[in-house]
């Protein structure tokens, strides 16, 4: 009896077997798996720098401005706050500080590159337009500051600086320029109808990719 059932039983169990079974031909060569393998490869790079890259762009919603900061640069959080963010080059002794400020008296923003400049020395710098200013100056402690001031359009100032050691000046220009080129400035929340972001305004220069 029960080799009648087995014998009942051993077709449909050779169809099961032949169904799961795979004709030599048709597995992938090395070439192909390789291929796969790297595709996935190029797949899980790509999403890393896309994480990366926006884990560098700061947007401060609130006061209407955002910066693209490089790459294996940390934020000092002690030193940011609601107003702007501070970022650091852990190795070398460099940052960059990004910070808005009120401008109640509605000054213009050649009126602020005055005070500024009345209190420091060796700023040296143009007006881009009459609400950008670009400059360069020396802190007296070995350090080069590279600075972007942008007004916005109802009054408020960003100031951006990228301060490096002038030892390092042939490393650090291009990437102060980069970064300061990346700065954009918007309507702020507050000042929006929607309470969202607008787009850049037209006095924002455009940035490094």
């Amino acid at each position: 009896m029960k080799s009648s059932s087995l014998a009942a039983c051993l077709p449909i169990l050779l169809l099961v077997a032949c169904g799961r079974a795979e004709p030599v031909e048709d597995l992938p060569s090395q070439e192909e798996l390789a291929a796969a393998a790297n595709a996935a490869a190029a797949k899980a790079v790509a999403a890393d720098k896309a994480e990366s890259n926006e884990s560098r762009n700061y947007v401060n919603v609130e006061r209407g401005f955002s910066i693209t900061f490089p790459e294996g640069w940390e934020k000092d959080t002690a030193a940011s706050n609601m107003n702007g963010v501070v970022y650091q080059d852990p190795g070398a002794g460099a940052d960059v500080r990004i910070f808005w400020q009120r401008n109640q008296e509605k000054q213009t923003l050649q009126q602020v590159v005055a005070a500024m400049s009345s209190g420091s020395e060796g700023v040296d710098g143009d007006f881009v337009v009459d609400n950008e200013y670009r400059g360069t100056a020396n802190d007296g402690e070995g350090n080069n500051v590279a600075v972007r001031l942008l007004r916005q359009p109802d009054g408020g100032i960003v100031t951006a600086t990228f301060v490096y050691p002038e030892m390092l000046s042939e490393q650090y220009q291009a990437i102060a320029e980069k970064v300061l080129d990346s700065l954009r400035i918007f309507a702020r929340k507050s000042e929006t109808a929607e309470g969202g972001a607008q787009p850049e305004a037209g006095n924002a220069a455009s940035g490094a990719e």
